[in-house]
């Protein structure tokens, strides 16, 4: 595949259909990690820095509301009505945030009118921020539905929020694919950076902190598990989410309306939304620097497109459907310091996985399948200690173990990060429309994910609890 940028007012071609040349025969990981400082420096200054943070602080708008809610779910399940049967709920209410992209991709389709997508998702930052600031002032408000008290307006605001973050797959990463490859990295950087975000205000705020063993009868060694109270409340966590919504809110009416953003269009046609392609017989004027950067891409055979579509549901079932509701089971038995190290560090992953990217090939369909074998590998392991009785997990007890379960959900969840912004690489080359589809595949994916785990933890014994007793 020729890949062509601007450099110095002059068109660069380079050819790279997977990251070699014809005659490379190298081995896979040495290819892959192999540095070629000038070609790094070149990338990092072939490239507005300015649009680098604005697409960083747009992506942190996709998910940064859901991710919130589930990291203050410790202290609002303590007043809600549902108790511990709360995340439950939840998890069915985000699925159902699905129907955001479903209507907007059958609009798309099937209406005589089509909508631009930055109308849309101006439409999307007024119902997060509208349902954030909200949520601040009535999460603890209830009412009674079928005879029962329920949480009604914490799961109203609870699908607003999964509305926002499912409809941003199918409208965010389209929206980027206008722009050269480089600020979809960024992007995706930023998309990685709203479940750290919510991770370290959580560690700021004291909440998933591991409870402390109280000696309470000396004769009969009788503990008591006592958490401490958090620094600041549920409510001053989502006026910080509000304050960054409108941040990433304003990030983008800039990334849409400036002059220096629209210069860092990968040149093509755009008719409206995310109906665009790459115009791969149009040259630049070198003395025009309102033209857009110009970039030529290789069409995927009907095959690849189908495998990677495959894969890419795959590994969305696997990282954000089955991992969030198997990884306590997994790592507890380890003890707290690894249940919440392995829960900062998988955070922590996501953007830094997409960082890499920046240097690393990540287009080849080899790399991508390799790195999807491993982390299929990985995850059989993983999924392997959470069915497992507490008792019998490998290496439980030792040092060796707890090093090994935090080691390996860090790396397969880097592996996923990498996997899936690699396959969003490759489509992003293809158009508007096949960022679409991916987004969709990967909500696809998701959702039956999450459902499945959902049904078989609550209503099957296939996984058993655990919770480390005193002392530890």
């Amino acid at each position: 595949m020729e890949n062509r940028s601007v450099r110095n007012g002059h068109s660069v071609v380079y050819n790279s259909p997977t990251g070699k040349t014809p005659n490379e025969n190298c081995h896979l990981l040495s290819s892959a990690m192999r540095f070629d400082l000038s070609d790094y420096r070149e990338k990092l200054a072939n490239r507005n820095v300015r649009v680098d943070l604005l697409a960083i602080l747009f992506g942190i708008g996709s998910w940064i509301c859901v991710n919130s809610m589930f990291i203050q779910l410790p202290l609002i399940v303590s007043k809600a009505p549902e108790g511990w049967s709360l995340p439950s709920y939840l998890s069915i209410i985000i699925q159902l945030g699905n129907i955001g992209p479903l209507c907007y991709t059958l609009f798309q389709k099937y209406s005589p009118r089509k909508l631009k997508d930055s109308y849309v998702i101006y439409v999307i930052y007024v119902i997060g921020c509208t349902s954030s600031i909200l949520m601040a002032f009535l999460f603890e408000r209830t009412a009674v539905v079928g005879g029962e008290n329920r949480s009604v307006a914490l799961m109203a605001l609870g699908f607003c929020f999964a509305l926002v973050g499912c409809t941003s797959s199918v409208l965010f990463m389209p929206y980027m694919g206008r722009f050269r490859e480089i600020y979809l990295i960024t992007y995706l950087i930023g998309e990685g950076l709203s479940g750290f975000l919510s991770s370290i205000m959580a560690l700021i705020q004291g909440v998933g902190g591991a409870p402390t063993c109280i000696l309470v009868n000396p004769d009969t060694m009788e503990y008591i598990k006592e958490t401490s109270p958090p620094r600041f409340e549920t409510r001053e966590f989502f006026i910080f989410v509000f304050v960054v919504m409108i941040i990433s809110g304003l990030a983008f009416i800039l990334l849409n309306k400036l002059k220096m953003c629209k210069q860092e269009y990968a040149a093509g046609i755009i008719n409206y939304g995310n109906d665009y392609s790459y115009d791969r017989s149009k040259t630049l004027d070198s003395n025009d620097k309102t033209n857009a950067q110009l970039e030529e891409h290789k069409e995927i055979s009907p095959f690849t497109y189908k495998y990677l579509m495959v894969v890419m549901a795959i590994v969305s079932l696997i990282g954000s459907g089955v991992f969030p509701g198997i990884q306590s089971y997994s790592c507890l038995p380890y003890g707290y310091q690894s249940y919440h190290l392995t829960a900062t560090l998988t955070a922590i992953a996501n953007p830094v996985a997409c960082f890499l990217a920046v240097f690393l090939k990540h287009t080849s369909v080899r790399f991508i399948s390799f790195y999807f074998l491993l982390a299929a590998a990985l995850t059989a392991f993983l999924t392997a200690t959470a069915v497992l009785h507490p008792q019998s997990m490998p290496l439980i007890g030792k040092t060796s173990g707890e090093v090994l379960i935090v080691l390996f959900w860090t790396l397969v969840t880097a592996l996923i990060s990498y996997v899936k912004l690699s396959i969003t690489s490759v489509f992003r080359s293809q158009g508007g429309k096949s960022l679409v589809w991916v987004g969709s595949v990967s909500q696809i994916g998701s959702a039956v994910g999450a459902l499945v785990t959902f049904f078989v933890v609550n209503y099957t014994d296939v996984f058993v609890s655990y919770e480390p007793s005193c002392p530890f």
